[in-house]
């Protein structure tokens, strides 16, 4: 159940990042995929880490029935980001739906 919960949220957030044009086409270069800033900060937009970095890892999780993450905070980084910017609001609450639902007690 919650990894089938999970893999919506992931698809919601692939979908809300398309709706917005932060879904890129070009992977992040060797250096930025290997960096080990939180949310690879250092050397990608939030967005690049979203979808080359924690949602491929997150379906990797998923599709090898790994557990998932138990303490999340994805959304205060969403929010810090791209407050300012109301279209990005559903993407944002999508983030937080799934900080909620993996934090939840197992």
């Amino acid at each position: 159940m919650l990894y089938r919960q999970t893999q919506t949220k992931l698809a919601q957030i692939t979908q809300e990042l398309q709706n917005v044009g932060l879904w890129g086409g070009c992977t992040p270069s060797d250096e930025s995929m290997a960096s080990t800033a939180p949310f690879a900060c250092d050397l990608m937009p939030f967005e690049q880490w979203l979808q080359f970095i924690f949602i491929p890892r997150m379906q990797a999780l998923i599709d090898a029935e790994h557990p998932l993450p138990s303490q999340i905070a994805i959304a205060p980084m969403a929010e810090h980001l791209w407050s300012e910017q109301a279209a990005l609001a559903p993407l944002i609450a999508v983030l937080n739906e799934l900080d909620i639902l993996l934090n939840e007690p197992r």
